[in-house]
């Protein structure tokens, strides 16, 4: 059984990343510039934004932190990303989700230009994915691509069963593994909570990426000898032992079932640093204008 070291891989693509900004900068070129608009003070988002900031240091990124309290209007929030879309010097921002109910996260991501638009969520850089066109590839399936590179991991052919229909992992993992490329060329099957032979799909899959939010989700029986499990799943569940009061779990049950595969991600360090490390790569394609002028 191996590892995938999401944590190791992340680094070293940081390190890639910097190595070409200095290039960049040195040639007179511009800085990246990331933004990131935050709403109110959700714990998860808090870090995930932190961490995104820390992210943009090691990269050499320019990055701004956009701050809202929760009672921000909608209209409020959708002129400033109008006002990022007009600014010349962003080249990529993100709205940190989810957003409080009282507004409409799909006209956030709609009113984005799908050129800034580096978490891949626009439906412009959705449609293009889906048909194969260069795009912003949203960061976590990107991000799981990039561990099935980097560890060689054969899927051509191969039964890859996605447990999860979400637009953010779900739906964009199954597009791209069953892309024309590689990663890719599998025969994909997509789970969900209506699905009536989930544990046996399971079963029969050389690759099974779980994204359902429903911790410890997949057991060793669903679970074929050699399979590659990928878990995307990251629940906060409360436990007193550790300082911050809960650990993160994934959707798999990760003692049990990691002595049967030949590669697994843990949670956390597999696929969460990568989410991160992908909208990095988004931030620089942008400010390079590779994909869109």
């Amino acid at each position: 059984m191996t590892l995938i070291d999401g944590k190791a891989i992340s680094e070293q693509v940081k390190q890639e990343i910097a190595a070409e900004v200095a290039e960049i900068v040195a040639h007179g070129g511009k800085r990246p510039h990331l933004a990131a608009i935050l709403v109110g003070h959700d714990g998860g988002s808090e870090t995930y934004v932190a961490a995104k900031v820390k992210a943009c240091e090691v990269c050499g990124f320019k990055s701004s932190l956009i701050r809202y309290e929760v009672d921000v209007t909608e209209e409020e929030l959708l002129a400033k990303v109008r006002e990022l879309n007009e600014d010349a010097n962003v080249d990529g921002f993100i709205v940190q989700l989810p957003l409080p109910k009282h507004i409409s996260e799909q006209k956030v991501i709609e009113t984005i230009d799908y050129r800034k638009d580096v978490d891949g969520f626009h439906p412009i850089n959705v449609g293009r994915m889906s048909i194969g066109l260069p795009c912003y590839v949203s960061a976590t399936p990107n991000g799981i691509l990039e561990l099935l590179k980097r560890y060689q991991i054969e899927t051509s052919g191969k039964k890859c069963v996605v447990l999860g229909r979400s637009n953010i992992v779900g739906k964009p993992m199954a597009a791209l593994m069953m892309q024309k490329a590689y990663p890719g060329d599998a025969t994909v099957t997509v789970c969900h909570s209506r699905s009536k032979d989930l544990i046996k799909e399971c079963q029969e899959a050389d690759i099974i990426i779980a994204a359902l939010g429903q911790p410890n989700f997949v057991k060793t029986e669903m679970v074929k000898e050699g399979a590659v499990v990928i878990d995307v799943g990251t629940t906060r569940i409360p436990d007193a032992s550790k300082k911050s009061g809960f650990k993160l779990t994934g959707d798999v049950k990760f003692d049990e079932v990691a002595p049967k595969c030949s590669f697994i991600t843990p949670v956390p360090g597999g696929v969460g640093p990568m989410t991160i490390v992908s909208l990095m790569k988004n931030t620089l394609l942008a400010g390079k204008k590779v994909i869109y002028q």
